[in-house]
């Protein structure tokens, strides 16, 4: 299966259906486990990974995902489209009951994201983007199939940037190089609006124009980035990893994420100036 649309919709029903499967867990008690690097895993995180794993592996395409074990990279190195997952991406806002965790999946082609998906199953809304097509929003209603979904999701767009800039943080993981990156962006910027989110949803933020900037001046993997990176690319904004401003890349060697800041392409004159 190569063709993009129908890739897209495998994309979307596994999301669909995988968010549901965490939403079985999300309002009740949970069992937590620490993986080897000491971040939280659940159920819901392993059921979620089952699902998708069911409906990609239909694509004859390889899945490299947070919860699967990864291939050497002299296996993956021969990948030139894979499926890059992170089922269930904001574990630690999911197991303290907060609505703004996802499920992340992305197609990777020569390194670099040519489809996104991104589910926000508490809050009932889907995003996804696509290489030459662009980004897209959608509303999930209870038991809303992908066919239905996209023809009823409407195209977003970064758009203008804010009066006072807008910039989105982590709840779980705000470091001191991150303070110091938005500190130096006031200094030229004027004072700015700090939120703070979890998961990939900061991207899809700025994606659909409610949010400007997100500097990520800290460690993340690349399942964590890889669907929101092509939501927010395909929407007008830019995604560069600092201090070389080169595009993030992904299906490297070592899965481990630059840092990185995203943001609408029109603050370009202002990122030059402050790194």
């Amino acid at each position: 299966m190569t063709n993009s649309q129908d890739l897209l919709h495998v994309a979307v029903e596994a999301a669909l259906k995988a968010g549901l499967k965490t939403l079985k867990y999300y309002k009740n008690d949970l069992d937590v486990l620490l993986k080897d690097d000491h971040s939280p895993l659940t159920l819901a995180d392993l059921e979620s990974n089952e699902v998708i794993n069911k409906y990609l592996n239909q694509t004859d395409l390889p899945v490299l995902s947070e919860e699967n074990k990864v291939m050497p990279f002299v296996t993956r190195s021969k990948w030139k489209m894979l499926w890059l997952v992170d089922p269930l991406d904001g574990t630690k806002e999911f197991i303290n009951k907060r609505s703004d965790y996802t499920i992340n999946i992305a197609l990777i082609k020569n390194n670099q994201p040519v489809l996104g998906v991104v589910f926000v199953p508490a809050k009932s809304v889907l995003y996804y983007g696509i290489k030459d097509s662009g980004s897209y929003r959608v509303k999930v209603s209870k038991d809303a199939i992908a066919e239905s979904l996209l023809k009823a999701s409407k195209k977003i767009h970064a758009g203008s940037i804010h009066k006072k800039l807008v910039v989105v943080a982590s709840k779980s993981h705000l470091s001191e190089d991150t303070r110091q990156f938005i500190r130096k962006l006031e200094k030229n910027a004027g004072q700015c609006d700090i939120r703070s989110y979890g998961s990939s949803l900061k991207l899809c933020m700025i994606a659909e124009g409610s949010a400007d900037i997100y500097p990520r001046l800290g460690p993340t993997m690349e399942w964590d980035t890889a669907a929101s990176h092509a939501i927010a690319e395909f929407a007008g904004c830019r995604i560069v990893s600092l201090p070389t401003r080169k595009p993030v890349e992904y299906n490297k060697r070592n899965l481990l994420n630059p840092w990185f800041i995203v943001y609408n392409a029109k603050l370009n004159s202002l990122i030059s100036k402050i790194i």
